[in-house]
């Protein structure tokens, strides 16, 4: 399979693991606190992976462990707390719409902190579709008017780690497979700091395998399996095979997903969301034009 047709391959799969992943986790809330969501979707993967990591731990990238380490931490950490932290307060949708701004940061990101030069296109491109993603936050009827600061800017944060991570990728652990990167990721780095926050979270203490629990270790489980490892596994290819900004387009067509999963959960879409989400494909046509590479 041709490069071209693959990156769009994974970016439409992609789009729909992680357009899932915002109401796995308002399913998973309904069982579970915020920190027990995000450090139970890290630790699952850790265990999952642990095989692949060990296997192949001659490959470590121990010269550039410090860019494993933040892009770990950046990309698979923080996010998975904040993600179900905000979802407390708001839908998976707007969760999903708001994850869309990605591509705004890295472009930022790439320009100020590793010089990726972005083509005008591009730019135009991210820009259109980033207008669809407006009309779909604030278009939407579910939210009932209100507009709260604290959940959006926790999800802006979020976002803001995923563009760190990803440029952080692309610019220092391309020579690392995907799948050995993520079993890395996962098993090396991220493994005891999710394992001791779960610990504090009280979870071993609580726990027990009554219907509640299990059914919401059900939803982490999807969450973790599908939503974190393999993701993650088909993001690195997909930066193999693109660019840091064409990998984060993927955030343009997840709130697409994201609200087709709240509508059928009962949340309300508006026509200017229908709108909002045709203007989001409108540029991502637009974007696909070559060049599509950002070089450094």
């Amino acid at each position: 399979m041709n490069t071209d047709k693959e990156k769009w391959i994974l970016l439409v799969v992609l789009s729909l693991i992680w357009g899932s992943s915002f109401i796995l986790i308002k399913k998973s809330l309904d069982h579970f606190n915020p920190y027990q969501v995000g450090a139970l979707r890290v630790l699952i993967a850790g265990i999952i992976l642990m095989p692949v990591a060990i296997s192949k731990y001659k490959l470590f990238p121990k010269k550039h462990v410090k860019w494993l380490i933040l892009a770990a931490f950046t990309g698979n950490f923080i996010p998975m707390f904040l993600f179900p932290i905000a979802e407390t307060e708001v839908s998976s949708s707007i969760a999903g719409i708001i994850n869309s701004m990605m591509p705004i940061f890295v472009i930022v990101v790439g320009a100020l902190v590793w010089k990726f030069e972005t083509t005008q296109r591009q730019m135009v491109g991210t820009f259109i579709s980033f207008t669809g993603v407006c009309l779909l936050a604030f278009g939407g009827a579910g939210e009932e008017g209100q507009f709260k600061l604290i959940p959006i800017l926790l999800l802006l944060l979020a976002t803001l780690c995923y563009a760190v991570s990803t440029t952080t990728v692309k610019s220092k652990l391309m020579e690392v497979s995907s799948t050995v990167l993520s079993a890395f990721v996962f098993s090396f780095v991220l493994f005891f700091p999710s394992l001791i926050a779960l610990t504090f979270t009280g979870f071993f203490s609580t726990f027990s395998l009554d219907e509640n629990h299990l059914t919401g270790l059900m939803f982490v489980s999807l969450l973790s399996i599908f939503g974190t490892g393999l993701a993650m596994m088909m993001n690195y290819r997909l930066l193999k095979v693109s660019s840091p900004l064409f990998a984060s387009t993927v955030t343009l067509l997840m709130p697409i997903v994201a609200i087709i999963w709240g509508v059928l959960d009962g949340e309300k879409l508006s026509v200017m969301q229908f709108i909002g989400a045709g203007i989001i494909i409108a540029g991502l046509i637009f974007l696909r034009a070559k060049p599509n590479v950002i070089q450094k």
